[in-house]
């Protein structure tokens, strides 16, 4: 739900109330200041949009250095078991790609068929 600015007409604070988009305008809003329900005006352009206040997004959505410092360590003992498993991959992959010998009985000016790839 978008946040929308409101101004008190009585002390002139401002205070945000959060409310639906197709809701319209409130006459009255409680003023903290006043301590009471007083006629207020919505200010323009201020509402609709996303508000970042307090602490914030960047310190709750990024991961922590420690966090950041156990991952790398455990990719890294990860990393090491695939690189040895690797090149034994790699020569089962280079004897599985060695080309057949063309059929004896196609014509010379044939093109082999093409294999799919697995």
């Amino acid at each position: 739900m978008p946040t929308y600015e409101y101004q008190c007409r009585t002390c002139g604070s401002t205070m945000d109330v959060f409310q639906s988009i197709t809701a319209k305008p409130l006459s009255k809003v409680h003023c903290d200041n006043c301590a009471a329900v007083r006629p207020a005006k919505r200010l323009i352009g201020t509402g609709g949009a996303v508000l970042f206040k307090g602490g914030g997004f960047y310190q709750t959505d990024y991961r922590s250095e420690s966090y950041k410092e156990k991952a790398k360590a455990e990719s890294g003992g990860s990393e090491t078991t695939k690189d040895k498993t690797a090149p034994e991959s790699k020569a089962a992959d280079a004897s599985k790609a060695a080309p057949s010998p063309a059929p004896a009985s196609a014509p010379p000016g044939a093109k082999p068929a093409k294999k799919k790839p697995a």
